[in-house]
């Protein structure tokens, strides 16, 4: 299993296990409650998902360069979505 599989792994297995949906966890992560999940929540998310502290800034960039189709720096409800679907459809 490559590194990108392994990380996508450890953020399935936090969301089904610590929460009840997805929503529930986008909500959870969402500290500022605006709707989006900006780099630092991202990090905390990754924090969470016991991924490596040293390449966490490194995923949370790459997770927004691969999700963030409004080009805002963050990640909506919506691209959120679409990050669990494919999930979802890997594993």
């Amino acid at each position: 299993m490559g590194a990108k599989e392994s990380i996508l792994r450890k953020i399935r297995i936090l969301i089904t296990n610590q929460f009840d949906s997805p929503e529930e966890a986008f909500q959870f992560f969402d500290s500022d409650k605006n709707g989006r999940l900006k780099k630092t929540e991202i990090k905390k998310l990754l924090r969470d998902a016991e991924v490596n502290g040293f390449i966490r800034s490194f995923v949370a960039n790459e997770l927004l360069k691969g999700y963030d189709k409004s080009s805002d720096d963050t990640i909506s409800w919506e691209e959120f979505k679409v990050a669990i679907a494919e999930l979802e459809r890997d594993y």
